[in-house]
């Protein structure tokens, strides 16, 4: 584990180094206040920070509020170290936001006792964060393909109908659907329609732009939302989406397996998020033209452009 140890003393830094290395520690030293506010702010930050209560630039306590504000990042565990040992004191400091405190001069048991108490704080904290992430993760996102699961893209749709309402820009609807799967899985049996379908949601991500979004609908339907494009830009998308797909078969478990998308697809400048039921209503009309038609293709029900 790395330490950031924060001290103005040369000699009390140079102790401090030493004792953490015997230990196993990995140390990161500084001598200012200013210096460890700028180290703390990266993304690759100690987890553990041993902190002079006055420094130079930025002193102890003011540091640990900054540290405390700071969003969205693992759990820093700071100790203060400080020569103060009236109680008013120490008590402003675990309000500021430091983990514990050891007055000085350091005692090196109590010291080693005492990083071993953060560390396992750490180390929980850090679990629990990504048991947190798997949780937040396994919600929004299909198992199967790891696609965004229905809630999360019908929700991420709302949000794109009200960013297009408010910008009044366009939003591109796609319904697709894999052609004939029943039969893939009658073929093949499910677990190649699993690898199957595993690589139909990858294939599709690959076609699509970087701030397009896909999800999982059902089944083996698909929902893509495509903002700020025209019509024609929309099911020129589309349409590379189902090339992409059907280009070349899939091989799973030794089965070579044709795969073809069914795409209906529906551009609109939304008004207010309520129109997203409409929206994704007209897409769901076009792709049964598609189906209608041949399968194989794309349908815009939106305008008079279709790509075959």
């Amino acid at each position: 584990m790395r330490v950031l140890i924060a001290d103005d003393d040369p000699m009390q830094r140079l102790f401090l180094t030493r004792c953490l290395s015997a230990w196993g520690y990995e140390t990161l030293v500084v001598e200012d206040g200013e210096e460890a506010w700028q180290i703390l702010q990266r993304d690759d930050a100690p987890q553990m920070v041993l902190l002079d209560w006055m420094m130079p630039g930025m002193d102890g306590t003011t540091l640990c509020q900054r540290v405390r504000g700071l969003k969205d990042r693992p759990y820093t565990y700071i100790v203060l170290l400080t020569a103060r040992s009236n109680q008013q004191d120490l008590l402003s400091g675990l309000e500021a936001g430091a983990d514990d405190y050891m007055t000085k001069p350091v005692n090196t048991p109590e010291l080693q006792a005492r990083l071993r108490s953060g560390k396992r704080i750490i180390d929980l904290q850090n679990k629990l964060h990504i048991a947190y992430e798997t949780q937040k993760y396994e919600a929004t996102h299909d198992s199967l393909t790891s696609l965004w699961n229905r809630p999360a893209i019908l929700d991420l749709f709302s949000r794109e109908c009200a960013k297009a309402a408010r910008e009044k820009t366009a939003i591109g609807v796609l319904v697709a659907d894999v052609d004939h799967f029943k039969i893939i899985n009658d073929q093949f049996g499910h677990v190649c329609g699993d690898i199957a379908l595993r690589e139909i949601a990858r294939r599709m991500q690959a076609s699509l732009r970087p701030y397009d979004f896909i999800g999982r609908y059902g089944g083996e339907e698909f929902l893509v939302l495509v903002p700020g494009c025209d019509p024609h830009t929309v099911c020129e998308v589309a349409n590379r989406v189902r090339l992409g797909v059907g280009q070349y078969p899939i091989f799973a478990r030794e089965n070579e397996i044709a795969v073809t998308l069914s795409v209906g697809v529906n551009t609109a400048w939304p008004t207010s998020v309520e129109q997203r039921d409409e929206l994704l209503q007209r897409a769901d009309e076009a792709l049964y033209l598609a189906k209608q038609n041949g399968r194989n293709r794309i349908e815009c029900i939106s305008n008079e452009i279709a790509a075959q």
